[in-house]
């Protein structure tokens, strides 16, 4: 049997992967690099060279069960990170970095502000509160309709809470606040995020994220067309005809391991299904840049985290969130390379190393809804489609997808069973 894989992010890979084991596999990418969002820059600074990731970069065995062990069958080697948060609001001028006290309080006048120790004791509040949401099914508020019920202060919405959400997701503030609140202490509940102390160690890929995408390739007999967009699918009861630049291919299966909207984009004859639930999960677009511009991070040192929100004065404004990855991949360079959403205008030009535009799938009732209605358009037409956007949007989100496809096309991974099952357990809550 023959089968096409539309994209190569973590779904796409981990889909061919599998599915090669059984069948023929071609794997189809519209860039000239396997990955997607697994995404390594061999950067040179100073006469050396280091392996930099603007794309996936963490992870923890606790919450990660699939990708932790396909990187223990791929021989992956890994390194613990550190998860350490930063805000700056350029409205309020408040700056602090959550990891200790000392940094809580870098700014030292907010010992005794009263909105800053007002913002501390809501975070204590919402850790308890929060877990409410998951008893509750008859509501269904926006994260901005609890917070205002439950009297949330401004400080802990805007320079917290809204802030640490919109650096997870990529989003703006306006649609951190349009976000189902539920679904967001689901997540947090999941993480271990609702608690002070007990959180997992977090990790990232030694030498790069693409060092397992490197050694996957190394094992699998899967054609590869980098650099070859698909055009259109069209979808036959005795098979699917890809059709790209280079002409028209025939298979038996088809796995859209693209974005949603682009899954939808490319299908010559969506079923009504198809349109109102891929329809129902839209993308954003982001704008990102490695750079060496410190000024992009906190003003005080001190403030410097692995993550750095910025709060712009305009909620309408874009997330602004910087990476530190001296920090986050443990890298020793001569000065810090950082990775910046969306604050391109006030980058200094000489500074840039690269720059990338990366999509996210966005959150509202309606797209969690259509995400409850998956089953509907897995398998019929010979079409499956795999993607992170079926969980959380993140890598273990797009392989357990994949891993899903995979055994519906009748190929297991016999690892994966138990994990698969913890993590359907999880979201059931």
């Amino acid at each position: 049997m023959r089968i096409a894989v539309v994209g190569s992010g973590i779904a796409g890979l981990v889909s061919a992967w599998l599915l090669s084991r059984k069948y023929s596999v071609t794997l189809f990418e519209a860039n000239a690099y396997l990955g997607g969002h697994t995404h390594t820059h061999d950067i040179e600074l100073h006469g050396r060279h280091y392996a930099v990731d603007t794309g996936f970069i963490v992870f923890n065995p606790t919450h990660y069960p699939l990708l932790t062990r396909l990187f223990a069958e791929l021989g992956v080697a890994s390194q613990p990170t550190t998860m350490s948060f930063s805000v700056h609001s350029e409205a309020s001028g408040v700056e602090y970095n959550a990891t200790s006290l000392d940094a809580l309080f870098c700014q030292r006048r907010n010992l005794i502000s009263p909105r800053f120790i007002g913002m501390v004791r809501d975070l204590l509040r919402f850790y308890r509160e929060a877990p409410s949401l998951l008893q509750d099914d008859a509501s269904d508020p926006t994260l901005g309709e609890w917070l205002a019920e439950h009297r949330y202060g401004a400080a802990f919405r805007d320079e917290h809470l809204v802030p640490m959400a919109s650096a997870l997701w990529s989003s703006p503030s306006r649609d951190i606040l349009a976000f189902p609140a539920r679904y967001l202490a689901q997540f947090m509940h999941h993480h271990q995020m609702l608690q002070v102390s007990g959180r997992p160690e977090w990790r990232v890929v030694k030498g790069g994220s693409h060092s397992y995408i490197h050694a996957m390739r190394h094992r699998w007999l899967v054609q590869e067309r980098l650099n070859c967009p698909v055009l259109c699918v069209h979808r036959r009861p005795d098979g699917v005809a890809i059709r790209t630049h280079e002409g028209v291919d025939r298979y038996d299966h088809v796995v859209m391991a693209c974005h949603s909207d682009q899954a939808l984009g490319t299908l010559a004859d969506p079923t009504p299904s198809e349109r109102s639930i891929l329809g129902a999960i839209p993308y954003q677009a982001n704008d990102v840049v490695l750079h060496t511009d410190a000024s992009l991070l906190p003003r005080r040192k001190k403030a410097w985290a692995a993550w750095n929100a910025f709060v712009p004065k305009r909620r309408d404004d874009a997330c602004t969130v910087s990476y530190c990855m001296n920090l986050l991949q443990g890298i020793d360079a001569p000065e810090p390379l950082v990775v910046t959403l969306n604050r391109t205008d006030v980058i200094d030009p000489a500074k840039i190393l690269r720059r990338m535009h990366y999509h996210h799938p966005v959150y509202t009732r309606a797209s969690v809804a259509a995400r409850q209605r998956k089953a509907e358009i897995q398998g019929p037409q010979r079409t499956w489609f795999a993607g992170a956007y079926w969980g959380w949007g993140f890598h273990e989100d797009g392989m357990r997808s994949a891993v899903e496809v995979a055994r519906g096309l009748g190929v297991s991974w016999p690892a994966a069973e138990q994990a698969i099952s913890a993590v359907a357990m999880e979201h059931a809550l």
